[in-house]
């Protein structure tokens, strides 16, 4: 018999960087018992699949611990627990980089403007040195805990350069006559350590930043959920905690209400808003034996059901479920610079201690001088200060620019990766579409004040959800109600009412053919015509005769046809998803001049097609608005969420667009491309720092014409590239996109 395996997501807690993902991936793969794990740093979680016989959570937690990270396994609420560590994490990092800052900024000045000011070193040390070793002790933390397992990461190098720098400088401090005696000017570095600590610091807070905005779009789902429902148990109605619903109890709902669990309805009559399921904006009309879902929203009407599926066992929870993998099984992107540190920390060590034997084995009478000095200047000039602001600062800039173009950016990650996007999935209502049912026409056959009013009032009375459109149409024209004499609502059929001794009726086709009401030629055609563009049709009629015609559809946004055209010139594929039907699917996809589309998908589906595509090689990015879309904004490469939509798509979404015009997904296209161009400018920077500088602090000159780096001119040199990163980054305010 095989043995079982379950899928868990955890909140992990202490990543600090894109290379922890990948420590913390490799040692819960290592884990007896488990057989796969992904970590995705962005949202700070691990998806882990393992057998609960050979491994349990306590074992992965204490996996972790082991190398200086936790996992959170004992509670109700983990994402509550991850949330309120990064906001204790990132408040820490605030309160790290302003002392840093603070203490740093007179050690700069001495450092480059007051070298040999009176106790300038030991002012330097006394200020710097709760800078490096208090405020900047994570790095030295993390740093050791890597280093037991054999690995290295940006914190090695902060720490090897800044821990070095220090003892250095504080060797020279206590005993300058050593190097006098060498005829040497002793030199510290005070400075260069408190700023790279400091600046490190500042670039980890940008990124804290923008992971500890992130609302938990899980506890946002949770939350359509009510706490309470009201139950009928012994034919006596009760107030009961959701927790103790089971199957075969009778549930009722008030008008307004969310509904709790998923069943079958017993008696009474509403109609249920279910766009969080269909993305649909028209309200479905619910009697005995249609089924209802969780978290769906109730109407005007009252009624019963019975519960058929509680708990794990709902819709909302499988969605919740599936949104919660998805997040966690994206593969974690490596983000450059923590991919180029993996390698440039063993190579700088590897450098530093080949300058010292070289030094040792052909450096004459002043072997060990020259050997010290040239490896630890090589350790402190290959400091990490550009490198750790080259992205950081271009994404800061990027979405700044983003925010001033109505796109809001929650991770760099997105802004990293959508310039490679190769497939825009487009949902259709509220993204492409405005996401309400609007009159389109209205067509009077016998237009008259008093037909207009009757009209209003009739609909004003009305429960249907189409009846407000109509009202809010009348009232644009300036259409004021008029007394009813008599109102009847006629289940799947419209209403009927009596107004001044005539008999009036709003409704669908079948009402007028069993009231015999006759169509002229005329509202006959056009009728047809609205019908074959997939509009709902709506007749009005007074007495026998049909006065007027109303066609009710979801309106497309006037920038939806020009933006998709634009992803295609950009040699982008397009596909539009949608809940509704195959005929309105087809005439909403020929108006915009779609050729992929796809009718009648469920939230489930939507992820399973970004699935396939990205299976094919694509880069996906997804368009939504709904909690129906959010499975598919987690599973995609790249999210993008409509401002107007729901909470769950924008927590969901690494993107939101403020603005409803589609045309920004387009420009946060463009933004990404000039982002990462400005990162890749940014490195290149840094890097012609470190090839240039190295070499030269390793005294690669000295055989020729004597030339030893000054430490001065290093220190220069350090601050040049930090200063040449950020001037780059912030070219991008001005770039058009």
């Amino acid at each position: 018999m095989s043995n079982p395996v379950i899928k868990q997501t955890f909140p992990v807690l202490e990543m600090t960087c894109a290379a922890c993902a990948v420590s913390v991936e490799s040692i819960l793969k290592d884990t007896q018992g488990v057989k796969t794990a992904t970590v995705n740093y962005a949202n700070q979680s691990a998806l882990v699949e393992f057998n609960p016989q050979l491994a349990s959570p306590a074992d992965l937690q204490k996996a972790l611990r082991a190398i200086g990270y936790d996992l959170v396994i004992e509670t109700e609420d983990p994402q509550a627990i991850q949330e309120e560590a990064q906001q204790k994490h990132y408040q820490e990092i605030k309160s790290r980089t302003l002392w840093s800052t603070m203490l740093t900024l007179p050690v700069f000045v001495i450092g480059m403007f007051f070298m040999n000011m009176p106790y300038g070193n030991y002012i330097s040390m006394v200020l710097s040195a709760p800078v490096v070793f208090y405020f900047g002790r994570s790095f030295f933390v993390h740093a050791y805990k890597q280093a037991r397992h054999g690995k290295a990461n940006m914190d090695t190098l902060v720490a090897l350069s800044t821990g070095i720098a220090f003892i250095f400088s504080l060797f020279n401090t206590f005993f300058p006559e050593f190097w006098h005696a060498k005829g040497i000017h002793p030199h510290v570095y005070y400075e260069a350590a408190a700023v790279v600590i400091t600046f490190i610091s500042l670039g980890k807070l940008l990124e804290e930043k923008a992971k500890s905005n992130t609302s938990s779009a899980i506890k946002n789902l949770m939350g359509l959920q009510p706490k309470t429902v009201r139950a009928i148990v012994d034919g006596v109605e009760m107030e009961l905690p959701i927790s103790q619903v089971k199957v075969g109890y009778i549930l009722v709902v008030r008008p307004g209400e969310k509904i709790a669990v998923d069943g079958v309805v017993t008696s009474g009559q509403s109609y249920v808003d279910e766009s969080m399921i269909t993305g649909e904006p028209i309200p479905v009309e619910k009697t005995s034996g249609e089924k209802v879902f969780a978290g769906t929203i109730n109407q005007k009407g009252s009624f019963e059901f019975e519960a058929q599926k509680v708990g794990a066992d709902t819709l909302l929870a499988q969605i919740i479920k599936m949104v919660q993998e998805a997040q966690g099984s994206k593969a974690p992107v490596q983000k450059l610079v923590d991919k180029i540190a993996g390698i440039f920390v063993p190579i700088v060590i590897g450098i530093s201690l080949l300058t010292f034997i070289t030094w040792m084995i052909v450096g004459g009478d002043d072997a060990f001088t020259h050997a010290l000095l040239t490896s630890i200047t090589v350790l402190v000039i290959a400091c990490p200060c550009a490198l750790g602001l080259a992205t950081p600062t271009a994404i800061m800039v990027g979405v700044g620019k983003g925010a001033e173009n109505n796109i809001l950016i929650k991770d760099a990650e997105s802004l990293e990766l959508a310039h490679k996007v190769t497939a825009v999935i487009l949902d259709k209502t509220g993204t492409i579409t405005e996401g309400k049912p609007t009159v389109i026409d209205l067509i009077w056959e016998n237009e008259t004040s008093e037909n207009k009013q009757i009209l209003f009032a009739m609909e004003a009375l009305s429960e249907h959800p189409l009846a407000e459109a109509v009202v809010n149409r009348l009232k644009q024209d300036g259409v004021a109600g008029m007394p009813i004499d008599q109102f009847e609502s006629i289940t799947a059929r419209g209403i009927k009412a009596l107004a001044g001794g005539a008999t009036y009726y709003i409704g669908n086709k079948k009402l007028m053919e069993e009231n015999r009401i006759s169509l002229s030629e005329l509202l006959k055609n056009k009728a047809n015509q609205l019908q074959e563009e997939v509009k709902t049709v709506i007749y009005f009629a007074k007495a026998e005769q049909v006065v007027a015609v109303i066609a009710i559809a979801d309106k497309i946004k006037s920038s939806s046809h020009a933006a998709i055209q634009t992803l295609q010139q950009k040699g982008i594929a397009v596909y539009m998803l949608t809940g509704d039907n195959q005929q309105t699917a087809q005439a909403v996809a020929h108006q915009l001049g779609l050729n992929d589309f796809k009718a009648e998908v469920m939230p489930s589906d939507k992820s399973d097609f970004v699935k396939e595509l990205q299976a094919k090689g694509y880069v996906v990015a997804m368009v939504g608005d709904g909690i129906n879309d959010s499975q598919a904004l987690a599973q995609a490469d790249v999210s993008i969420a409509m401002g107007r939509g729901s909470d769950i798509a924008m927590d969901v979404a690494k993107m939101t667009l403020i603005t409803s015009d589609l045309q920004s997904i387009p420009k946060a296209l463009n933004l990404s491309t000039k982002t990462v161009m400005g990162i890749r400018q940014n490195l290149f920077w840094a890097f012609i720092y470190n090839v240039i500088g190295i070499p030269l602090a390793a005294g690669i000159l000295f055989p020729y014409n004597g030339f030893l780096l000054d430490p001065m001119i290093a220190g220069a040199a350090m601050a040049l590239s930090s200063v040449s990163v950020v001037s780059n980054s912030l070219r991008l305010k001005f770039a058009k996109i």
